[in-house]
């Protein structure tokens, strides 16, 4: 277990393990009125949250996926990453990719958030690569099997 200090300047509850081994908490709209985001529409929405993650941590806002494959909603920068130096408001950027308007209500599961470790890189500047069997190989160098 990670300790986070969290701030809930909202009116929902602190996010929460759905079941004893879920990666993801949900994250909850926390806010006045519904939104109604239409086709291909991004919003900000408030959680009314505030963390303050240890060191080396990060936490990533997830699509749910019922809202991906029942109403089209997703996480429009997924997955998006709150750093552990970070203190503002935790905001979930969601987007529409359906052709219906859909309402966000007060309360309602946006998005799932991970905590999870995160290390450090170094670069250390060179003039080539080690050699591997892949090589240069990029987006769909192995075809269809």
């Amino acid at each position: 277990m990670i300790p986070v200090k969290i701030i809930n300047k909202g009116h929902q509850q602190l996010p929460a393990y759905a079941t004893p081994q879920s990666a993801g908490m949900d994250l909850r709209a926390n806010i006045d009125e519904p939104i109604t985001l239409h086709p291909m529409e991004r919003r900000l929405i408030s959680t009314g949250l505030y963390i303050a993650l240890p060191e080396g941590y990060e936490a990533q806002v997830r699509p749910r996926s019922g809202l991906a494959l029942k109403h089209g909603i997703t996480v429009l920068n997924t997955p998006g990453t709150i750093d552990a130096d970070y203190r503002g408001e935790v905001m979930v950027l969601l987007v529409n990719l359906s052709d219906t308007d859909f309402v966000v209500n007060d309360g309602e599961r946006i998005a799932q958030m991970i905590i999870t470790k995160h290390e450090t890189a170094h670069f250390i500047e060179v003039e080539e690569l080690d050699e591997t069997e892949r090589g240069a190989g990029g987006y769909g160098h192995t075809g269809v099997k």
